[in-house]
């Protein structure tokens, strides 16, 4: 239902008759009724509308107010007028000897009360008319919107199933009846051949309030999409009988799901497959042939990883629960099934899991093992001045830095065979001297490099940690906030197949990534607020990192 007919007649002076005054009440009944909005708001976005067509005919200046009855149709028309002793505006004000003679009612009214002026009815011209159908067709729009937005917030978090209307530079367009919605080009899953006309399922990740375009946002790449899938599929998860404690996904291409029997009586992995795959075989023809790896879910995260891994057979894993690494050793023959074609089946183990994790042979995990225990030795030999049979019988002890070392007490070293009290004491007499002497040299050095008092106050730096970063030419906290948690951590590279580590900054450190977030974005907090303050009442555009 249009608005055009009502204000585009071929009488504009519809306003005056009995019958287009009903008319303009079934006309906002009947958009009412088509975009499920409530009626009033329609008249009230209609009200607005001519008081803004009568302001191009009476003037600008004025204040005008339109009421339409609810019942009759009648459209009243007035002007708002102060009470002054002198008038200088004679659009806005009036005297009250004027104001007693437009009503007997404004007699008890004062100066600086507010008076109405009854307007005579008046024929709509083109552009009159037209800005009226802008205003209510704007309004009605906004009102939709609204509309469509508390509809669905409710549904964020769920599957919706709609026809795709039309496909706009890759993304596509989802009629779900009342409303459309949007998948953009990135949530689609790849080399996906869709069609308009085509029934579509997707995941409802995001209901937001938009000035433009669409409000409703949905996903078939999401790793949520797949887990409401099964959901979908398989009654034991719907029930609440088995869980889903992670997922991941390469869309398009292969997927993990970790899945935990709440009812020990039950194999989850079972479950999720079917009888003869039959469940899972559903999951895997809406991703349009994504191979799924159903994983069972464990409290130790090395049975975890081991069945993350598979088909690969691994054969140990060291487990680094603080910093969440793990070390996966396994022979060469399952190093490449455990990697995956470019990476892919590590890549997903790590992002179901939430742990970093490096794998490696058992002649890598050896070697690696050699040379850490001889850095180590040879730290301990050099900076405490001891033999190296001492040193080697420290760090296979556990006592690997300086750090442990003056950390500890008299009665821990004894318990190692061979060391004295005396020893024992003049140990870790040492190392509070190094460490006294190592950081006076590091403050020294970093006052050298000419690192920024804010990033030397940043808290969570540590003085090693900032002349790591100082030596990298990192000295200002604007130059930290701009890295990357993978740039202070270290990650894994795939150059020509192979899987090469990139060290990171502080890997040193033994910082983990959700610790390495925290610092940059702490940084970038930091600098948003400082630079708010100093040019966010001038300037009013904003920039943010990408993260």
């Amino acid at each position: 239902m249009g608005l055009g007919p009502f204000f585009f007649g071929d009488n504009k002076n519809m306003l005056n008759k009995r019958a287009d005054k009903l008319e303009l009440l079934r006309i906002a009944e009947a958009v009412a009724l088509e975009k499920s909005i409530d009626k009033d708001l329609i008249i009230n976005s209609m009200e607005v509308g001519i008081a803004k067509a009568a302001k191009s005919k009476f003037g600008q200046d004025n204040e005008i107010t339109v009421l339409i009855d609810r019942e009759s149709g009648d459209i009243s028309i007035y002007r708002k007028l102060i009470i002054v002793e002198n008038v200088e505006n004679i659009n806005t004000e009036i005297t009250h000897d004027d104001a007693m003679k437009l009503n007997q009612d404004n007699k008890g009214k004062k100066v600086g009360d507010e008076v109405l002026q009854t307007l005579p009815a008046f024929d709509f011209g083109r552009i009159a008319a037209q800005t009226a159908k802008q205003v209510i067709s704007h309004n009605v729009r906004e009102a939709e919107r609204e509309r469509q937005y508390n509809d669905f917030i409710d549904k964020k978090d769920s599957i919706l199933s709609g026809i795709v209307k039309r496909l706009e530079f890759g993304n596509v367009i989802v009629d779900l009846g009342k409303t459309e919605a949007i998948i953009q080009k990135n949530e689609l899953i790849p080399r996906e051949n869709i069609k308009a006309s085509d029934r579509i399922k997707a995941y409802c990740y995001d209901v937001r309030r938009e000035a433009r375009g669409q409000q409703i946002f949905l996903s078939r790449a999401h790793p949520k999409f797949m887990e409401k899938l099964f959901i979908q599929e398989v009654p034991e998860i719907y029930d609440g009988l088995i869980e889903i404690k992670s997922s991941a996904r390469d869309p398009g291409s292969r997927a993990k799901i970790c899945v935990k029997a709440i009812d020990t009586s039950l194999d989850p992995v079972g479950a999720c497959v079917g009888m003869r795959g039959s469940r899972v075989q559903a999951v895997v023809n809406e991703l349009q042939g994504e191979k799924i790896d159903i994983v069972n879910w464990s409290e130790d995260p090395a049975v975890v990883v081991s069945n993350a891994l598979s088909p690969a057979e691994v054969q140990r894993v060291n487990v680094d629960s603080e910093n969440k690494k793990l070390d996966v050793i396994l022979n060469e023959e399952n190093l490449s099934k455990a990697i995956g074609r470019r990476g892919q089946n590590v890549r997903l183990a790590t992002k179901l899991i939430n742990y970093e994790i490096n794998i490696m042979t058992e002649q890598e995990d050896s070697e690696r093992r050699q040379v850490e225990f001889k850095e180590k030795t040879e730290n301990l030999v050099k900076n405490l001045e001891l033999d190296e049979t001492l040193g080697q019988l420290l760090v296979a002890e556990g006592f690997s830095s300086i750090d442990d070392i003056k950390d500890s007490n008299v009665e821990a070293l004894l318990k190692i065979e061979g060391i004295e009290e005396e020893t024992a004491v003049a140990l870790i007499e040492r190392s509070k001297e190094f460490y006294a002497k190592d950081q006076e040299e590091i403050s020294n050095r970093i006052k050298e490099l000419g690192i920024e008092s804010e990033l030397k106050e940043h808290e969570g730096l540590t003085p090693g940690m900032l002349l790591t970063l100082g030596e990298k030419n990192i000295l200002k906290l604007s130059d930290f906030a701009d890295l990357a948690s993978d740039e202070l951590t270290g990650t894994f590279d795939v150059v020509k197949g192979e899987r090469v580590k990139v060290k990171g900054y502080l890997e040193d450190f033994a910082l983990s990534k959700n610790e390495a977030d925290e610092l940059i974005m702490s940084a970038r907090n930091k600098i948003y607020k400082d630079w708010a303050m100093k040019y966010g009442k001038k300037n009013k555009t904003i920039y943010f990192w990408k993260y």
